[in-house]
């Protein structure tokens, strides 16, 4: 449909059905570190169906599966998350049960 003629601009794609980057590979793209644990600058090594797949860190040159900047929970907050919860299951208790209905007695 559309074609770009600068790198960087935004294109139209059939697939997609919106407005989609233009990648190449060797373009930098910004995405999570591992070993850097920091948003770093990374360099496009694979694509797969016009997605980034690989990509390489420019500051520790670590080669990993492309994040999509999502940085992922430290294990010390999931540690956390697992105490709150365990604490919150300890201290509400189960929901009394219901007391049965009680009759009515007809005046008369």
């Amino acid at each position: 449909m559309g074609y770009t003629a600068i790198p960087g601009w935004y294109r139209l794609s059939q697939w997609s059905g919106g407005f989609v980057p233009d990648y190449r590979l060797g373009d930098d793209l910004d995405d999570y570190c591992v070993k850097c644990k920091r948003m770093t600058n990374h360099s496009l090594l694979a694509m797969v169906d016009h997605e980034p797949a690989k990509v390489r860190c420019r500051s520790c040159y670590n080669e990993h599966n492309f994040r999509r900047g999502v940085i992922p929970p430290s294990k010390k907050d999931l540690k956390k998350a697992d105490l709150f919860k365990a604490v919150l299951s300890s201290v509400a208790p189960e929901a009394p049960p219901e007391p049965p209905p009680t009759a009515k007695k007809a005046k008369g």
